[in-house]
């Protein structure tokens, strides 16, 4: 019998107004549109984010989406001067942290070993496993928020402390960063600023 050789699917770059609504032509932006977003839109953005991988299938990042004027509010004092007009103009914030338990959901996440077991009595490796995850995830979040047609704001310059306290007081979550999302005014972006070269980035070995 002849073996049989099973080829995997060939699978096309992405068109070229794809990738320039994922990357080359999507901004940082500050300046928003009076156009809202639905919270279907939300789920569908972290639908998509939820299949990017993190480390034995972890996935650690929460996301809380504030999207009322009485929500802003209490995440204003946390703010950088620089970040509020930006923030409480936005038709929805982001506050992604990432679940200092995310072990706990290992049996069904992870099933096939016992990787809630890892982390047990760990805090520095618990810690360093989801800030790094809670990171990809939401750059995972941005990508699918630009693929499904919105524009975003990710930023530090927040007061981390403040921020914990005002939405997290149980300290099971620690908030990461923010990202303001919506449809960006493209009439109000600087020009983008520059990117290192392949050659003085990267190295091929």
């Amino acid at each position: 019998m002849s073996d049989v050789i099973v080829s995997a699917p060939v699978r096309r770059s992405l068109s070229d107004a794809a990738l320039d609504q994922i990357f080359r032509e999507a901004r940082t932006h500050t300046v928003w549109l009076p156009k809202p977003v639905p919270t279907e839109l939300l789920r569908q953005i972290y639908e998509l984010a939820a299949l990017g991988p993190t480390s034995a299938n972890t996935t650690p990042a929460r996301f809380v989406f504030l999207t009322t004027r009485e929500a802003k509010e209490r995440l204003h004092p946390a703010l950088a001067p620089g970040n509020v007009e930006k923030t409480m103009t936005a038709p929805v914030t982001v506050i992604v942290a990432w679940d200092t338990e995310f072990h706990e959901k290992l049996p069904k996440l992870f099933p096939h070993a016992d990787a809630r077991s890892w982390f047990l009595g760990k805090p520095a490796f618990i810690e360093e496993t989801a800030f790094r995850n809670s990171s990809l995830e939401g750059a995972y979040f941005i990508l699918a928020a630009r693929a499904l047609g919105l524009d975003c704001g990710p930023m530090s310059g927040f007061d981390q402390a403040k921020v914990n306290a005002e939405f997290f007081p149980d300290g099971k979550w620690k908030s990461n960063f923010l990202c303001n999302l919506g449809y960006g005014d493209a009439t109000k972006i600087f020009p983008r600023n520059p990117r290192l070269s392949f050659d003085e980035a990267c190295q091929v070995l």
